[in-house]
């Protein structure tokens, strides 16, 4: 992917850059917001990730100026505003995610990649998921390992089908509470590793090889690799 950073603070901007780049993504970098602007007019990006608090420029108005535009560029807003009202400002600026700093590397990644893998997905809609051996069907809501049925909660059912849609990618506690229990904020609850460690003993228990696996630090993920 080829990215747009548009961050002011050059700590930050290197960090997320650096660490972009070592994914194997393209990224150009603007240190405000009217270069950022300029930056967009002229180049092709797959994604734009931009700071809400910029110099000449904030971050609402410059892609604002985008959608008007009409360029449809995937966009994050990265943002020490984390309050509903901030985010929701950020959606109807034209974002099309919202990220809190401070933030895991990995979580940023993900949702990049996300965008650009929503950018350029074809107009279908899949219906079956397979990691391994272990398969998901979301039309007749079964689950089966080794051609073994499991039966799950609907709550495991979901957890299941989001990582199973994330196979092989590090996905945080922060995209399953938004994305599975849909809340937008932590509510400092042990929900997460009691449904996991549920869904691991399904899904792994009595099986040769792991498939739900903990990426300490940063969340978990579903891989056949080892």
């Amino acid at each position: 992917m080829r990215i747009l950073l548009v961050e002011d603070d050059a700590e930050a901007a290197a960090y997320a850059a650096k660490g972009l780049r070592g994914a194997g993504h393209v990224v150009d970098h603007a240190l405000d917001g009217e270069a950022g602007l300029n930056m967009a007019a002229a180049g092709d990006y797959d994604a734009y990730v931009i700071d809400r608090m910029l110099p000449k420029m904030d971050g609402l108005s410059l892609l604002s100026k985008r959608r008007d535009d009409s360029d449809e560029t995937p966009a994050l807003f990265l943002s020490a505003l984390g309050e509903v009202d901030d985010r929701v400002s950020g959606l109807k600026a034209g974002g099309d995610d919202y990220l809190v700093k401070p933030y895991a590397f990995p979580e940023l990644l993900a949702r990049v990649e996300a965008l650009g893998r929503r950018r350029s997905a074809p107009a279908t809609v899949t219906t079956r998921y397979v990691v391994g051996d272990l398969e998901l069907d979301v039309i007749t809501r079964t689950i089966r390992r080794a051609s073994k049925k499991i039966d799950l909660q609907p709550r495991e059912f979901r957890l299941l089908e989001y990582l199973m849609r994330h196979a092989g990618q590090v996905v945080t506690r922060t995209m399953l509470l938004e994305n599975v229990w849909e809340y937008h904020f932590d509510p400092q609850t042990n929900v997460i590793d009691v449904h996991i460690s549920r869904l691991r003993s399904k899904i792994d228990k009595g099986f040769d090889k792991p498939l739900l696996k903990t990426v300490r630090g940063a969340g978990y993920t579903l891989s056949d690799e080892n």
